[in-house]
């Protein structure tokens, strides 16, 4: 017995807003991954005589105020947020999944056990548990990872936790236990295959939340120090000079928000257009 997956035809506004957002995601993982193809720019290396400059050809998203290509520190910037962003992810699903998964399966007092951890985990602001991560354990992207990464643990623990309650109790799951069919085999053959769509189509959704809470706290100054470009840093840089350079930080900003938006966008679609019937 075994559950089929139905997917609706994509509307083709949403198919447009769909491949956008994929197109857009794809540019950014690009200038992750290559930053000097699509800038000849130092990020680092400043001109005083051109600080503050305007959006132009010769500097897409304007300058900073030691004369810096922004377009370049943005672009540069990218493998420092993203790696944060995607290890947090990968943090939140495994360590979530895995509390999630045995206290459902087990039940009793691991259960009780786990359950009381998580609720006390949402009780306090994912941020505000963030922020506190890091006081423990130092400044820094890395750090940064961690600790938004722990913060949302109890989110993938619950949806775990309620699938595996769900999935245990079909017939198949009970007559493999009855066939003498060890535990981990059970988990692994018919527990985890149910659990997991959910699970990473939430962990989709989570990137988005993850690309804020990294660039939150860059912009607060827990993550890479000056003058390493990233994304949040650069808006940090720029709030002392919005009414003199508008660009300073509404362009890095931007390209947060798009960036969010597109990865949103994505989860939207695993999550509305791919359901079980």
């Amino acid at each position: 017995m075994s559950e089929t997956l139905t997917v609706k035809p994509l509307s083709r506004p949403f198919a447009l807003s769909l491949w956008l957002s994929v197109g857009l995601l794809l540019l950014v993982a690009l200038w992750a991954l290559f930053p000097g193809w699509f800038t000849g720019q130092s990020p680092l290396a400043g001109d005083p005589v051109q600080a503050l400059q305007a959006p132009s050809a010769a500097h897409w998203f304007g300058t900073d105020h030691l004369g810096r290509d922004l377009y370049s520190r943005s672009v540069f910037g990218t493998a420092l947020t993203l790696q944060a962003t995607l290890f947090s992810t990968a943090i939140a699903l495994f360590v979530g999944t895995l509390m999630g998964v045995l206290a459902g399966y087990t039940g009793g007092r691991v259960d009780s056990i786990f359950m009381r951890v998580i609720d006390i985990l949402m009780a306090v602001p994912n941020l505000l548990l963030a922020m506190a991560i890091i006081t423990v354990l130092g400044f820094g992207t890395l750090h940064i990872a961690i600790a938004v990464g722990l913060s949302s643990v109890a989110t993938f623990a619950r949806l775990s936790r309620g699938e595996v309650l769900r999935s245990r109790t079909h017939l198949f799951v009970e007559a493999a236990r009855v066939g003498g069919v060890g535990h981990l085999t059970i988990i692994r053959r018919h527990i985890l295959p149910h659990a997991l769509a959910p699970v990473l189509s939430l962990a989709a959704l989570e990137l988005g939340f993850a690309l804020l809470s990294v660039s939150a706290l860059s912009f607060l100054g827990f993550g890479a120090p000056p003058p390493q470009p990233e994304w949040g840093l650069l808006i940090a840089e720029g709030r002392n000079y919005i009414a003199a350079a508008w660009w300073y930080t509404t362009l890095p900003g931007l390209t947060i928000v798009l960036t969010v938006l597109a990865t949103n966008r994505l989860a939207g679609f695993i999550q509305d257009r791919v359901e079980e019937p």
